[in-house]
């Protein structure tokens, strides 16, 4: 357990521990802190769920949530897709911890349910071939409902440093725009810091550099990138 000064949020350490033992091994639950968003988990149950430790950082979807400000009109997040770090899916769960108003930490539930689909799959074998579950029952296998299906296109990465939270983040806008870093032009360039500006990136320290290494250009280059984007949004307000 990392050092807590926050006497609200050590409280949450101890319900972090009883709530993993509770649920059970499938369920990870994870406390973060937002003093240090580059080393938040300060405590977390059954981490073998998505493999990260204490002092892991935010991920990208609490990035996200801490740059649109969404924190402000609820008090949690439920049933998003997450992503662990050996690639099984989870069924992810926020809760946003606040004193005085001001967000302070989030507590995290994410669900792995791989043992149960396992069970499933070999019951269904039980009464039908083996072909037939995987090219039939297996593709129609619904999503979860919701929320799920509709980001299931950039899930939740789970990472244990921040170098690898920005890598996530800048390979699916490559991935996205159909190009890679090597041949960007400056307007692409542009556009992917600006999609990950929005979605909090540089809310994280020392995201300039690794910016810039994953795009392959100078931390002045990011820097003047951002101050462009920054001039837009400004003149836009004007305008408004």
């Amino acid at each position: 357990m990392a050092n807590v000064t926050n006497a609200l949020l050590q409280h949450y350490v101890k319900l972090t521990e009883f709530l993993g033992q509770a649920l059970g091994p499938d369920y990870e639950v994870a406390l973060h802190d937002l003093t240090d968003k580059n080393r938040s988990i300060i405590a977390i149950a059954n981490n073998h769920v998505s493999g990260r430790e204490i002092g892991a950082p935010l991920t990208n979807v609490a990035l996200s949530i801490l740059r649109d400000k969404s924190y402000e009109t609820s008090d949690y997040r439920l049933h998003y897709y997450g992503v662990s770090v050996n690639g099984k899916d989870l069924r992810s769960n926020t809760m946003f911890i606040k004193q005085n108003g001001r967000l302070i930490g989030m507590l995290c539930i994410n669900f792995d349910d791989s043992r149960y689909r396992a069970i499933s799959n070999q019951i269904m074998g039980l009464c039908h071939p083996d072909i037939f579950v995987e090219d039939v029952l297996q593709p129609l296998e619904p999503e979860e409902p919701g929320a799920v299906s509709a980001v299931r296109s950039s899930p939740e990465k789970f990472r244990n440093s921040t170098e690898a939270v920005a890598a996530d983040a800048i390979n699916r806008e490559l991935e996205a725009l159909g190009v890679t870093a090597e041949r960007l032009t400056s307007d692409e360039r542009l556009k992917i810091i600006a999609a990950l500006e929005s979605n909090g990136i540089f809310l994280l320290k020392g995201a300039v550099k690794d910016v810039a290494a994953g795009l392959h250009c100078s931390q002045a280059s990011v820097y003047r990138y951002l101050s462009q984007l920054k001039n837009v949004h400004a003149e836009a307000q004007e305008e408004a």
